[in-house]
């Protein structure tokens, strides 16, 4: 069955920017840098499609994961998925080493189903998350040393409640689990347990922790907007994150497995312009903010 597939984009599920769990460049982002961000994300979906196939072998994923990567460099471009963002790049002076990171998590998923412990799954992150914040943020040239740090926490938990909220999607469906085997440990659940229609007590204990545990990641990244010189970016980011502190509240209490953890479109916009509202009203403090940040991170500010 894999031999019929012959490049990414005849793997795409037809999934797009609209049907993700938060928003991807949303009418906030500037338009001149939209199209960029949008040129990402396809790149990016063709991927993650090519890594989640059921009728592909990992080594036919592989491959085309590598052919990917060589369409993005200009190695030995075939596949029509990739032009898009080469153009990008090439207009923007930007390199392709947080795509071409992206593919790596993918070659991963491709060959790896299964994560020991939390440092594990961060550092899945590190490839499959961190990178996507630090791309919008170099498209809008931001500065890394003052941005990437707070962004990272924040792609990362990001990620995590997406692996949260889809435990029991990915497992009955690819036989992928995120979540830590130590974790399923101490609570005695069993990986089984996430084919059921319902979390056993058991199995929600271990969410409830891992949730509990990336919305420290979330308050690690709470002041990025604050800390963004582009203002429609820092809107976005605020919108985003306060949407992720709903939703790993929301996992500390439901179960994914029988209960809605993502809340309609009313509330999500509500919660959005909370946190919109709430950078905008610290906007002019953000000069204080930034030199708190950089006393923070200065090597003579620890002991």
């Amino acid at each position: 069955m894999s031999t019929t597939i012959q490049t990414a984009t005849e793997a795409r599920t037809g999934k797009g920017y609209r049907d993700e769990n938060f928003p991807v460049a949303s009418h906030l982002i500037h338009p001149k840098h939209r199209g960029a961000i949008l040129a990402f994300y396809d790149f990016v979906r063709a991927g993650d499609d090519v890594a989640d196939h059921i009728g592909l072998t990992p080594e036919r994923k592989i491959e085309l994961l590598d052919a990917l990567a060589d369409d993005l460099t200009g190695t030995r471009p075939t596949d029509s998925a990739a032009e898009p963002l080469r153009r990008e790049l090439a207009a923007r002076g930007l390199a392709p080493t947080h795509a071409l990171e992206l593919l790596d998590a993918f070659r991963l998923d491709a060959r790896k189903s299964r994560y020991a412990d939390w440092d594990e799954l961060i550092a899945y992150c590190r490839l499959s998350a961190m990178p996507v914040g630090r791309y919008v943020l170099d498209v809008h040239g931001e500065d890394r040393s003052v941005v990437w740090r707070s962004s990272d926490a924040i792609c990362a938990a990001l990620q995590i409640i997406n692996h949260l909220q889809d435990c029991g999607k990915d497992f009955r469906s690819i036989d992928r689990v995120y979540i830590p085997q130590d974790a399923m440990d101490r609570h005695g659940a069993a990986i089984s347990e996430l084919g059921a229609g319902k979390a056993s007590p058991a199995l929600r204990g271990v969410i409830s922790e891992l949730a509990e545990r990336t919305m420290g990641l979330l308050d690690e990244g709470a002041v990025l907007p604050d800390l963004i010189a582009d203002l429609r970016l820092s809107l976005e980011i605020a919108a985003i994150h306060r949407l992720a502190v709903v939703l790993c509240k929301g996992l500390m209490e439901r179960d994914p497995l029988s209960e809605k953890v993502h809340h309609g479109k009313a509330a999500f916009a509500l919660t959005a312009l909370g946190g919109i509202a709430a950078t905008l009203g610290r906007r002019p403090f953000r000069g204080r903010t930034l030199r708190a940040e950089a006393r923070k991170t200065s090597p003579g500010s620890r002991p």
